[in-house]
């Protein structure tokens, strides 16, 4: 018997993480079944199943897979020098996001916001997943610190700003980005730079007024 190529092992995955994924973006993950995802991503069970036993496994794939996309986007703008800018490096994110995870649900909306979305409300349930994300977010912060010690190192930023602060916040930009546009939608990566661009020019400012 001819052996199966590991390409063909890695495309039947992705077959089946994106089939899962435009379910779970479409109708949720409680009202998403089994047999959804078989319909989907057009495989059978034992095709399913040889590599994921439930839709527990499959939602952990996704967001593990998402976030580790994430991850090595902000680590390759850490090796950058000059480091991008906020206001340049998060929508640069979420346009590389959407290039490499550029699946839409019917009416051309991205899935990735809405996924996301269902991804945080599950976790309030599944303590399994709860784990997964939160060792996920902590690799993605630390990957965001990296960036935001080459802005101190570049003299773009104080020395004595609050690393960890600045790189939560950061991160906050895009989820809550993505939260907009997976409630009301109409919305760029590029508004996103330039209501950005506007924040870090800011001028006169008085603190606590």
């Amino acid at each position: 018997m001819a052996r199966v190529s590991q390409e063909h092992l890695d495309a039947r995955r992705r077959q089946i993480l994106d089939g899962a994924a435009s379910c779970f973006a479409r109708n949720g993950f409680h009202a998403s079944s089994m047999q959804d995802v078989l319909k989907e991503a057009d495989l059978s069970a034992g095709a399913v199943y040889r590599y994921f036993r439930g839709k527990d496994e499959l939602i952990a794939a996704i967001v593990t897979e998402v976030l580790d996309t994430v991850r090595g986007i902000l680590e390759q703008a850490a090796r950058e020098s000059p480091p991008p800018t906020p206001d340049v490096l998060v929508p640069r994110a979420l346009g590389r996001m959407r290039e490499q995870r550029p699946a839409t649900l019917e009416g051309g909306e991205w899935m990735f916001p809405r996924l996301m979305i269902q991804v945080w409300t599950e976790t309030t349930r599944n303590p399994e997943l709860a784990v997964v994300l939160a060792d996920g977010y902590g690799k993605v912060r630390a990957a965001m610190e990296r960036v935001v010690e080459n802005y101190k190192d570049a003299g773009l930023m104080s020395a004595d700003a609050d690393t960890d602060a600045v790189a939560r916040a950061m991160i906050a930009l895009v989820q809550g980005f993505a939260a907009q546009m997976a409630l009301f939608g109409g919305l760029s990566e590029q508004t996103l730079g330039d209501g950005l661009r506007a924040l870090v020019a800011m001028r006169g400012a008085t603190a606590g007024a």
